[in-house]
């Protein structure tokens, strides 16, 4: 089955009956619309049923309608703009539609995804991989930044010497990155719309021997294909935004697993900080 479905709806399209074409027209004009209907919808608006619709996904190969759409919202989420995110969702939201239970609702199916996705053998490698790196490079730019820097303000207090690479430049990024080898371990965090620099960035890491970990959406996408591990984490669309909640309840569960591994030196670390904040009087205090 080719990778990108529209490339496999061109490719099958002499051999389909008139109302698969009709279908296959309609998708390859309108694929940002029918990525989000249902079979039965997509089937009344070119004039075929809905058993048409099942009909041609299986065709296809999937198996079954739920299968197709999923692979044309992998298409939506990879090349719309930005205002052709939000004409979408605006879309889908016609009328009073409720955002709050949209955005909840989506955000527990990509956590049921993700839970299902994670290749649990390679989580407990990847750990195992923290744990005996003599440094730990994070790297996460544009929406990513901020799972970045979740996953370093946790594991630097846990581990030895971890760095968050931060930079609007591919160059700099290389500046911080210059002094790593095969004994260091590199986490690249990326989400569409992926940034490029977080895959050059990925790239050198891969090419000067480090071992390169993945935190992304998918197994086929770009920062996979530098990785040697890769842990993934499904986002969804919500209007101009990919949302992060299942990456970071992801990145919430590496922190948890190496808290465990080091458990006996992280109550040290904590118990010598809780000391040091009260004797600094770092935080507020609520009143009773």
């Amino acid at each position: 089955m080719a990778t990108d479905i529209l490339s496999n709806i061109q490719e099958n399209l002499p051999n389909f009956s008139k109302g698969q074409k009709r279908i296959s027209a309609y998708i390859i004009d309108s694929y940002d619309k029918a990525a989000f209907m249902t079979a039965s919808r997509l089937g009344k608006t070119v004039g075929v049923s809905e058993s048409t619709v099942v009909r041609f996904a299986t065709e296809l190969g999937y198996s079954g309608y739920p299968s197709m759409q999923k692979a044309l919202q992998e298409v939506v989420r990879t090349k719309l703009t930005s205002v052709q995110r939000m004409e979408v969702v605006n879309d889908l939201l016609s009328g009073d539609g409720d955002v709050v239970s949209m955005v909840l609702q989506s955000d527990v199916e990509t956590l049921r995804q993700t839970s299902e996705a994670v290749d649990r053998e390679v989580f407990a490698q990847v750990v195992d991989q923290l744990m005996a790196a003599r440094s730990i490079y994070i790297v996460g730019v544009r929406s990513s930044t901020s799972l970045a820097m979740v996953l370093n303000f946790y594991l630097r207090n846990m581990l030895g010497d971890v760095r968050l690479v931060e930079s609007n430049a591919v160059s700099e990024m290389f500046e911080q990155l210059v002094h790593i080898g095969p004994e260091d371990v590199v986490i690249g965090i990326s989400f569409p719309r992926y940034s490029s620099r977080t895959i050059k960035a990925m790239q050198f890491c891969r090419d000067q021997g480090a071992q390169v970990v993945a935190l992304t959406d998918s197994t086929q996408a770009p920062a996979a294909r530098m990785a040697g591990k890769v842990l993934v984490a499904k986002s969804d669309m919500v209007s101009i935004v990919d949302s992060l909640v299942a990456p970071l309840s992801l990145i919430n569960a590496l922190i948890v697993a190496v808290g465990r591994k080091k458990e006996t030196d992280l109550s040290r670390t904590y118990a010598e900080l809780e000391h040091i904040w009260e004797e600094y009087d770092v935080y507020e205090r609520v009143e009773n």
